[in-house]
């Protein structure tokens, strides 16, 4: 069963991994690849902190709207899950 989830709209100060032209956007979870460091806390020297990371399948229209050339395209992100909500 396909799972779906939307990026979170946040726009934090700082070193994140998370494209802004995907923040707010739906999208079909590809995969899950296992759980890696933060990178949002190594870059700061933080404390790791471990987090799962996602690969995230987009439609072109889902990203780019009427603008999109090839609008069933898609496009695979990796995005960590605190990052992402689920949608039902």
């Amino acid at each position: 069963m396909a799972e779906y989830v939307r990026v979170k709209s946040m726009m934090p100060p700082g070193h994140v991994r998370t494209p802004a032209y995907l923040r707010g956007k739906y999208g079909m979870v590809e995969r899950r690849l296992g759980e890696f460091a933060n990178p949002e806390r190594a870059a700061y020297r933080l404390e790791k902190e471990m987090q799962p990371l996602v690969r995230v399948r987009f439609t072109m229209a889902e990203i780019w709207g009427d603008a999109a050339e090839n609008p069933d395209d898609t496009l695979d992100a990796e995005i960590y899950a605190h990052w992402l909500e689920k949608v039902e």
